[in-house]
């Protein structure tokens, strides 16, 4: 089922990019390129870092009113649609993709194969600030009317793509971090699907053919401007595809391969 395969996936990216000396050394050479100056981050002033500016959530302290703003959001929708199936597996999504990257942070090592600075040997993986935009959009997808799914699915990895490339830019996270935290959450997702009652399973819905197009387009562009930095071109390229990879698995998590699942027949 899809949620082994994103599992797997998860776990590849931890094997690859942190428990080998060459992932090590070749995510550990993105932050040795440019000047470490967060300012040179294009978006730098929505990232709440800057004096005065206002977070773009769920960045900085944003990160924790995000999340409770985005359970409350789930629990009203659950209530006033009656749709209690999906409300609980949508809550089962959130709590288990942020609750879950705590707990696998504390349990999965960042071990030193490279004799890094003691500056990157900080343990991020999976990120938490990307963590919440994919959890929360496919969150969206289990509560929202057929009808408005894929709207509510472009809406949130367009978010996604602007928090992913640039958490992977600034300097706070990796890039297999933040794809982790993707993989997490459409792995979450996808289990949360598959236990659902089959008449309580999202099914096959109804969108403009044009809209994969649109909202893949859209999410690059994102990711470009997110992830662009002013003194590394190589950096911002990684990043932008970071975000960009990012957000078309959460597209073809919610959209692109709804989870069917039909019970046997007998006979």
């Amino acid at each position: 089922m899809p949620a082994l395969l994103y599992t797997l996936g998860f776990l590849a990216v931890y094997l690859l990019a942190i428990c080998t000396p060459w992932g090590q050394r070749a995510e550990n050479a993105l932050f040795g390129l440019g000047r470490a100056n967060p300012e040179d981050v294009w978006i730098y002033p929505l990232s709440g870092a800057a004096y005065g500016s206002t977070p773009l959530p769920p960045l900085e302290l944003s990160a924790k009113p995000t999340l409770m703003v985005g359970l409350a959001v789930i629990v009203l929708l659950t209530l006033v649609r009656r749709c209690w199936w999906q409300g609980c597996a949508a809550l089962g999504v959130v709590v288990l993709t942020t609750g879950g990257k705590e707990v696998l942070r504390s349990i999965l090592p960042r071990p030193d194969l490279v004799g890094a600075p003691e500056n990157l040997l900080d343990q991020g993986f999976p990120s938490g600030h990307t963590a919440i935009p994919a959890a929360l959009t496919l969150a969206a997808v289990l509560l929202v009317s057929p009808r408005i799914r894929p709207y509510a699915a472009t809406a949130g990895v367009l978010w996604l793509a602007c928090i992913a490339a640039y958490s992977a830019t600034n300097g706070g996270h990796r890039p297999s971090e933040v794809l982790g935290a993707a993989l997490l959450a459409c792995a979450c997702y996808s289990l949360a699907t598959w236990l659902l009652p089959p008449a309580a399973a999202p099914g096959a819905m109804w969108s403009p053919r044009a809209l994969p197009v649109i909202t893949l387009t859209l999410a690059l562009a994102i990711a470009l401007v997110s992830g662009a930095r002013n003194d590394t071109l190589t950096r911002s390229l990684v990043s932008a595809a970071t975000g960009f990879v990012c957000a078309a698995m959460v597209w073809y998590a919610a959209v692109g391969r709804p989870a069917l699942r039909k019970r046997p027949t007998l006979g």
